[in-house]
This record gives C-alpha cells, sequence and structure tokens, in this order.
C-alpha cells in the first residue's frame, strides 16, 4: 500500500544554526490517527509545516516529502506544483487562521479557492451548491446556525471547529493539526479532538496532530511518534507511551510533559467509546 505520507531523511537548521529536525524518515499509511508529542521546541510544528510545504528542509540533505504520491519537497526544494499540491492538505492551526471580518461561511468556503476562477475567488462568489456544502460541513462540526456570524465573534473552540470544516470542504485527504487544543477550554478541546476523530473516521481522511498531553494521544490515537530536540525518539503503539518509558526518552523533560493535565479527562466521560478504536490499526502497525 501506498503511503499516505513518506518522509526520508529530513533535516532543517535555522539560520542561527539550531538544528529544528534531523533526519527525520517516517511513514504514515493511508487512513491513519497519528499524534506527534514532545516538549516545546522539539520539532512538531516544524514538521507538520514541512508536510504542508510551508517550509523547506535543508539544501544539504537530500531529504524528501511525498503525500499521496505527489511530492510536496525533495532536496531543500519546494514543489514546482505545490498549490495543487496543498489542495489535498487541510491544515489547522493553533491560532486558527480564520478572517475574524469576514463571515463564518465565507471563511469555511475559502477551502474550495483552489478549484475556482481567479475572478470567483476576488469577488468570494459561491455556487448555491457550494454554500451547500459549507452549511453541511459547519453541521458535522456542530455550528451550522454561526455561518452568517462574524468569525471574531466566535469562541475559540467555535472558531477551530469552523476551521476543520473548511477543510472538509476543501475535500482534503490529508489533515495536520498544529497544536489545535492548546489554547482552548477542556469541553472545546474534547469536540475538537472528537471531530478529528470522526473526520479521521468517516472520511477516511490521514489525520496527524500534535499534541502536548500524552493522555489525549493515547485516547484518540492508536499512533504516536515522540520527537526530541528534532529527532524521531519514539514510533510506536500510544498506549506504550508510560511514565517509564518517557523518562527514558526525554530525561528531566519528562516531569514537564507528564505534568501537563489531561483537561479532557477531568470531564469524566470515561464511558464514553474512544473514537479511535472503531478504526482498524494497519496491519504493518500490528505486526
Amino acid at each position: 500500500m501506498e503511503a499516505a505520507i513518506q518522509i526520508n531523511t529530513l533535516s532543517k537548521t535555522f539560520a542561527n544554526g539550531r538544528k529544528a529536525l534531523q533526519r527525520i524518515d517516517l511513514s504514515i499509511a493511508p487512513g491513519e490517527m497519528v499524534a506527534l508529542i514532545g516538549a516545546s521546541g522539539s520539532g512538531k510544528s516544524t514538521l507538520l509545516r514541512h508536510m504542508a510545504g510551508l517550509m523547506a528542509g535543508d539544501t544539504s540533505a537530500s531529504g524528501s516529502i511525498v503525500i499521496h504520491g505527489r511530492t510536496v519537497q525533495c532536496n531543500g526544494k519546494i514543489a514546482s506544483n505545490i498549490r495543487s499540491v496543498r489542495s489535498g492538505i487541510g491544515f489547522v492551526f493553533q491560532q486558527f487562521n480564520l478572517v475574524g471580518r469576514l463571515p463564518v461561511i465565507v471563511n469555511v468556503l475559502a477551502g474550495t479557492l483552489h478549484r475556482m476562477p481567479l475572478w470567483r475567488s476576488l469577488t468570494r462568489w459561491f455556487t448555491p451548491q457550494e454554500r451547500a456544502n459549507g452549511i453541511e460541513a459547519l453541521r458535522r462540526v456542530g455550528i451550522a446556525d454561526c455561518w452568517a456570524q462574524r468569525a471574531s465573534t466566535l469562541s475559540g473552540g467555535q472558531q477551530q471547529r469552523a476551521a476543520i470544516a473548511r477543510a472538509m470542504v476543501q475535500g482534503a485527504n490529508v489533515v495536520l493539526a498544529d497544536e489545535p487544543i492548546a489554547s482552548l477550554d477542556p469541553e472545546s478541546s474534547r469536540k475538537v479532538m472528537d471531530i478529528l476523530a470522526r473526520v479521521n473516521r468517516e472520511d477516511k481522511c490521514t489525520v496527524v496532530v500534535s499534541l502536548h498531553q500524552v493522555n489525549v494521544a493515547m485516547k484518540y490515537c492508536v499512533r504516536t511518534v515522540a520527537l526530541h530536540q528534532g529527532k524521531v525518539v519514539y514510533d510506536g503503539p500510544s498506549i506504550g507511551l508510560t511514565p517509564a518509558v518517557l523518562r527514558e526518552l526525554y530525561g528531566a523533560e519528562a516531569d514537564d510533559i507528564l505534568s501537563l493535565g489531561d483537561a479532557i479527562s477531568s470531564l469524566e466521560d470515561k464511558a464514553r467509546p474512544h473514537p479511535h478504536l472503531a478504526w482498524p490499526v494497519p496491519l504493518a502497525q500490528a505486526a
């Protein structure tokens, strides 16, 4: 089976000499929901931005990223057709990345701009069917009644759900979520993670989500990739990330990771089935 995301020997060194990524090798199968964990500065956001073609790796390295058979970057150069490649990649930012003065529905339908002529994108003219698709996406994330509001009037959790609806409308087969619950309250965090799990399950969309909380990764993702100082130090079952393993991987920094409370569990919803369990583990992982 062709990988949804294939990363080979990717490295990134910033201008100040700091090595943000060091020879990353990673393969993610179609339909997986994978957590990226690590302390601040471990390289999680940098890796996601490289996957989306928003940053280029070191030119001195032979690194490459291929998503569903299409090259995102190779040898430190972004693919010349990256706009076309990005049409299949939805990116959910920590700070939502919505235009506050525009209605929610217009923000959501921005996910369709890659499919329409320039004059329509400039005038923000959408067909009745496109608007219907946008409303349906908002319904799936639970905020259809907010479609006409200015995005700035929504709560943080609602704005994040609108950002996920934008990825739905885009038709992305890969969704990259960069710490999507970092600034949200427990109830909003649960809703956002439930929606990402549902997109993964119902749309068979590959989801990679960076998280600080190990317990949240264990709750929603069968597989976790742990980064430390730009290197992959763990890639395996989320359930295997015990406190002892984390201390072996991170040393003293493990205490900082373990001290982050799992706000979602504080809602005492342990009886609710874990969404990711409805999606089978790829055989390659189960072996």
